[in-house]
């Protein structure tokens, strides 16, 4: 599946959901991407997802909120998610929010597959 801002592709036994976004959405774009991601979600039937941010250098508060649902989803679901790829700027929004204490994050997409045991 692909759209603007989300590609899902699969890596081994991993469900890879890149976002790549840009420093601001307006409201009808943030309803695309929130429906996209959550699309992407329902069709997965893994247990391991990784949330790849390379792409992304900025995020707002609703972009940040969809992060916390994300992980919700994954939470109810009982599926494990990492993220991976953080810019500098994204790292001290996540510091700054104290975000990095609710998700496993990773410098690489190779160290998310490695810490989620997948091939």
């Amino acid at each position: 599946m692909g759209s603007q801002y989300v590609n899902v592709t699969q890596t081994g036994t991993v469900r890879v959901l890149e976002l790549s976004l840009p420093d601001s959405l307006d409201s009808d774009a943030f309803d695309r991407l929130n429906d996209d991601v959550r699309e992407a979600l329902s069709k997965s039937s893994t247990g391991k997802w990784i949330l790849d941010l390379s792409n992304t250098s900025y995020m707002g508060s609703s972009v940040l909120g969809l992060m916390i649902n994300i992980r919700q989803i994954a939470k109810d679901t009982g599926n494990r998610l990492v993220l991976c790829g953080l810019s500098a700027r994204l790292t001290q929004i996540f510091h700054t929010c104290c975000l990095e204490r609710l998700f496993t994050i990773t410098k690489t997409r190779d160290e998310a597959v490695r810490s989620l045991g997948a091939k």
